[in-house]
């Protein structure tokens, strides 16, 4: 059964402990003929961003751009720490605690959460989270009046209930796009092999990735469906689907100088893919497994496939989907798709088109998320409970 089925389930008990501060590009394990090493011109390797703080299971990393350098964390009990995006800081505050009220059951918690882009005029926050193992909500909070690094819980405001009928495959990344609009990644309701049915069954909400307007409200719900929204036209589609065909997108990122959505699309037990997401899209489970026939009848016409997938040959088996470079401290990442694997540790870069992948480094870290600062810069949350960032060393 695919690891990350019972992948926080399992973490529980085995969570892996890194002693080593620093890891650079040079690893000692080959990869598949087909990939090849990075250029030595610049030598990336990881740093420990905040030696002084540490976190419990982090799985969400976000920063508000709204000019106070602070840099959010998410962690899978329920609660996101807040704190100055300094090396030298100390110590953290609670800026949202759903701690002991909501499912962290498997794979559930608190999954992801995204910042308003008028964050700074409203103070609206929103959140990704499990009250219970049979749902998935996405909430509104708004930030205390009295206390910048403090929601007011009270303020809370449910936007759309998912129901989850298991406790894996959630999703839960949300993220803002340009064009105003909030886009949900949601797995395809647990299971081996998609027992329902749901990826490919446009009734439901599971298995998309779904697109709704949270600054209006329509239809008795509290927030409205986009008019250029794929499926508004058809009667035998819900509305709030953007691309369907998923089987669990474990974090998705938009690019910030092209606008194009990435995601990473967790295998069964063969391929883990990267999808590059278009409206109305179908990224074919659990018709196909990457570009690997997984059931029915094998006819991929309509289906969109990976730009990239790997197999699970060498011990990567759990795609964590990370972010277009756009930073200015490493060139040699510039422009390039910078992504990793939960179990095996490894990191690599993917060209835009996705003509090559080349292997960044070997962290020997459980990559949970990636995330960027308001200055773009990259980082890792590991599930060690250290936050790590991309660096260049010195030779």
């Amino acid at each position: 059964m695919k690891v990350l089925k019972n992948l926080f389930l399992f973490l529980s008990l085995f969570i892996f402990s890194c002693e080593t501060e620093e890891f650079n590009s040079n690893p000692e394990d080959g990869m598949e003929d087909s990939e090849e090493e990075m250029s030595e011109e610049e030598t990336i390797g990881l740093i420990n961003a905040f030696p002084n703080l540490s976190f419990t299971q982090p799985l969400d990393f976000q920063s508000p751009n709204d000019g106070t350098n602070r840099i959010f964390v998410a962690e899978k009990g329920g609660a996101i720490q807040v704190f100055e995006n300094d090396e030298s800081t100390t110590e953290t505050n609670v800026f949202l605690d759903l701690r002991g009220t909501i499912s962290t059951s498997s794979e559930q918690g608190l999954l992801g959460f995204a910042f308003h882009p008028n964050f700074t005029s409203n103070a609206y926050v929103y959140a990704c989270y499990t009250p219970s193992e049979g749902l998935s909500v996405i909430s509104r909070f708004t930030v205390s009046t009295t206390n910048q690094n403090s929601v007011d819980l009270a303020s809370e405001l449910v936007i759309i209930e998912i129901p989850q009928p298991a406790t894996n495959h959630n999703g839960g990344q949300i993220a803002f796009g340009s064009d105003g609009y909030l886009y949900i990644a949601m797995g395809d309701g647990g299971g081996s092999g998609d027992p329902d049915g749901n990826a490919q069954n446009r009734t439901n909400l599971l298995g998309n990735i779904l697109r709704i307007d949270v600054d209006n409200q329509e239809g008795g719900l509290n927030y409205a469906i986009p008019s250029d929204n794929p499926f508004v036209d058809d009667t035998a589609s819900r509305d709030e689907i953007f691309a369907y065909g998923f089987r669990n997108p474990w974090r998705m990122s938009f690019d910030t100088t092209t606008g194009k959505l990435w995601t990473g699309d967790v295998g069964q037990n063969e391929i883990e893919e990267i999808d590059v997401v278009e409206p109305g899209g179908n990224y074919g489970w659990k018709l196909f497994e990457g570009t690997s026939c997984f059931s029915g009848d094998c006819d991929d016409t309509g289906l969109i496939a990976p730009i990239f997938e790997y197999n699970q040959d060498n011990g990567d088996r759990s795609i964590t989907g990370g972010y277009v470079y756009r930073g200015d401290d490493i060139t040699t990442l510039q422009g390039k798709y910078v992504y990793g694997d939960f179990v095996s540790g490894r990191i690599w870069v993917l060209e835009e088109d996705g003509s090559a992948n080349e292997l960044l480094l070997e962290s020997g870290l459980n990559i949970a998320s990636f995330g960027t600062d308001a200055n773009e810069n990259l980082f890792i949350c590991a599930f060690n409970g250290t936050i790590y960032k991309f660096v260049v060393q010195e030779n």
